[in-house]
This record gives structure tokens, C-alpha cells and sequence, in this order.
């Protein structure tokens, strides 16, 4: 096993009872398509749903699970309004993109809360994502069943010289995912611009931006561009977080069998599998560039002590701007997960998850597997 067992058992306590694939009974084949608005492969995520689908169409013969990347099918938005409709089948969302659609999700995200491993994975058990996932159920039929992993290492990236405190923000013009993260850089005095992944590298080289919030995987993509990483440890600047949803609509239509047999491998093999390549993806860019040379290119992890000057700066800002977009049971939310995420800080410190001892070695062939050169290649679907 790639995880320990300790990690698989609680994450498949967050969901409903499974089934075993092993029984008797025969499943019927499953035909999906899936939407991600990240690109694909070599972005870990994409290699996760690789594994979704090859493992669908292993474990229940016949069936057939068509993926599309970079929205070439829906971004988040189009996706959440296509699964209640029905006209799709499954998607992997970000609750910051979702925010347009269900104010509520802008609860979970924020630069600062869930900054450890453990404290990202106990995510699915706080009463505020449980919450949130109810309101997605019942609001905009959708089942969410389960959280995954963004790059843990968020970070910020600038053309010229390193972000490190708030004064080195002050007055540059840089690229944000989204209006909760425009509430941080307005805090340290930056100028927001939120804008698409694509659109950022031609920004970078004609100075349109001086640098971008983004994730590791982002900034192995602009290194040339803007060289200069900075992280503030786990979500120090950026939290945000993926979710894999299925059409309440489409559920319908399933039998017993093929819903526990779907539940069975989004839980127990997809899940995990897509925490850890996440993971070990962040790992293995870290080893690879990172500086204690603050003034060289490359990835620079802040101390404790830098990541406080950047959170102090922060003051509570992105609360703030999420409260005036949410009705007043939001408003109760918001204070809730911060006091969910504290508590889940304290109980998981550094070092104590079992997804920190995973075994990288174990990913080096499926990061070989989509390569550059290779078919599926930063292609827009898998079909």
C-alpha cells in the first residue's frame, strides 16, 4: 500500500458505506465523464484521475470514464450548474472557483487556517465542511464525496526580486486566483488582479504583472518568468482546496451496486491516491529548487517567525471580505471554521500525519508515466 492503513480508514469513515468489489454480484458498467478546470497531465491532479478512470474500467469491466481538462468541457462555475442540471456526471471543483455559484464556499478557503498536513486532512470532518457540502446538496444537487489536496506549498512569485514581507507587496501589480485571495493582497498592500493560469506567463514577460499567487505546480510552469517563490509553510498564503462531486441527477440513475462501487473507489483507491501524489509532487519540487539564499531564484520556505509578519499583516482581512458576500448564517460559518481549523492545527502538528511518511518512490513511475513527450501530455482530455 502506497498510504498507510491508519490514512485510508479515516478518510473512508467521511463517507457513506462501501461496497466490495470482490462479492459476487455483478456491477454494471459505469459510462461518466469527468471535468476539471486544471490542466492535465503531468498536474497531479489530472495523474489522480487518470487513476479514477483506469481503475473504473479495471475493477467493473465495460465501463468507460472520458476526462476533460483545462475547461475544455466546464470551468468550476459551468460545472456545478451542469451537475444539477444533469449534464454531467462528475467534476473535480475548488470551493474558491465555486464561489460565484454558492457564496458559502468562500468559508473554506483563506490564507493561514488548515496549516498543517493533518489539519488539511481532517478537512471533511469539521461541521463547517459538512455544512457547506449539505447546502451544495440540497441547493444545487450536487454530492460532494470528498475533499483532495491543491498544492499544500501555495505561495507567491515575483518577476524581479523576492515577496517576503508586506513592504515587498506594496504597490506591485500580481496576479490572483480569486476574490478571497485579493482580500490578502490588498492587506499587504498589493494590487489585485485576478486572472486565468493561461493568461499568466504572457503577463509576466510584458510586465502587465509583477508577479502571481499560484501553486508549486504554477510556479515550476513560470519559473523563467518570474523565479522568485515564496512560501509561507503549509497555506501560509493561499488556502484553497479541491472537492470531487458527483450530479445528484446522474446518481439517480445508478443502481445500488454501481453507487457503492463508485463510493468504493472514489474513497478507498481515487482519494488517497490523489492526496498522496499531491504530496509528494510538492515534495519532490521543493527538494529539487528550493533556496536558503533569499536574494537567489527558486523556492523559499519562510520560518515561522517570517510566515507571523505575513498573517499579522493579513489581520483577519479575508474574513472579512467573505462575511459581506454570505447571509448571516455564512457569517456564523466563517467564525466556526476558524475555530475548526485552529483546533485542528493544534491536534495535528508538523510531522504527525501519515500522509507525511508516505513513500515517494512509489509515484516515480506514474510522474514518469505522463512525462513530457509522452501521449497524454499536458493534453485536454482522455477520451
Amino acid at each position: 500500500m502506497r498510504l498507510e492503513k491508519k490514512f485510508i480508514i479515516a478518510i473512508a469513515a467521511t463517507a457513506a458505506a462501501v461496497f466490495s468489489l470482490g462479492s459476487a454480484q455483478a456491477v454494471e458498467p459505469i459510462k461518466m465523464r469527468w471535468a476539471s478546470d486544471h490542466s492535465g497531465p503531468p498536474h497531479p491532479a489530472a495523474i489522480a484521475e487518470m487513476f479514477f478512470a483506469e481503475t473504473i474500467e479495471k475493477k467493473i469491466p465495460g465501463s468507460k470514464v472520458q476526462i476533460y481538462w483545462a475547461k475544455s468541457l466546464y470551468n468550476v462555475p459551468q460545472g456545478m450548474k451542469a451537475l444539477k442540471q444533469g449534464n454531467l456526471e462528475m467534476m473535480t471543483g475548488q470551493f474558491g472557483k465555486a464561489a460565484s455559484v454558492e457564496p458559502s464556499s468562500s468559508v473554506l478557503t483563506g490564507a493561514g487556517k488548515l496549516t498543517t498536513p493533518g489539519a488539511i486532512n481532517g478537512l471533511d470532518g469539521t461541521k463547517t465542511y459538512k455544512a457547506i457540502t449539505s447546502i451544495y446538496n440540497k441547493k444545487h444537487g450536487i454530492t460532494v464525496m470528498g475533499s483532495g489536496h491543491l498544492s499544500m506549498y501555495m505561495g507567491a512569485g515575483a518577476v524581479k526580486s523576492r515577496f517576503l514581507v508586506p513592504s515587498d507587496f506594496k504597490g506591485k501589480k500580481v496576479r490572483s486566483m480569486g476574490p478571497a485571495e485579493n482580500a490578502l493582497l490588498g492587506a499587504l498592500g498589493a494590487n489585485a488582479t485576478t486572472m486565468a493560469f493561461g493568461d499568466v506567463p504572457p503577463a509576466l514577460q510584458t510586465g502587465v504583472i509583477d508577479g502571481l499567487l499560484t501553486s508549486l505546480g504554477g510556479f515550476n510552469a513560470t519559473k523563467e518568468q518570474a523565479p522568485y517563490f515564496t512560501v509561507a509553510g503549509i497555506n501560509g498564503i493561499v488556502g484553497d482546496y479541491y472537492y470531487f462531486a458527483a450530479s445528484n441527477k446522474w446518481l439517480a440513475k445508478l443502481s445500488s451496486a454501481q453507487k457503492k462501487a463508485l463510493t468504493d473507489i472514489v474513497v478507498n483507491d481515487f482519494i488517497p491516491f490523489q492526496k498522496a501524489i499531491n504530496f509528494c509532487n510538492d515534495k519532490r519540487l521543493v527538494d529539487k529548487y528550493k533556496v536558503t539564499d533569499k536574494s537567489a531564484a527558486g523556492i523559499y520556505v519562510m520560518s515561522p517567525a517570517e510566515a507571523a509578519v505575513i498573517a499579522k499583516a493579513e489581520g483577519g482581512a479575508t474574513n472579512d471580505w467573505i462575511k459581506t458576500k454570505v447571509d448571516d448564517a455564512g457569517d456564523k460559518l466563517v467564525d466556526q471554521f476558524t475555530a475548526e481549523a485552529k483546533a485542528l492545527v493544534k491536534a495535528n502538528p508538523m510531522g504527525s500525519d501519515p500522509l507525511e511518511k508516505t513513500d515517494c518512490s512509489a509515484f516515480a513511475a506514474d510522474f514518469a508515466k505522463y512525462a513530457k513527450g509522452t501521449s497524454l501530455y499536458k493534453k485536454k482530455s482522455r477520451k
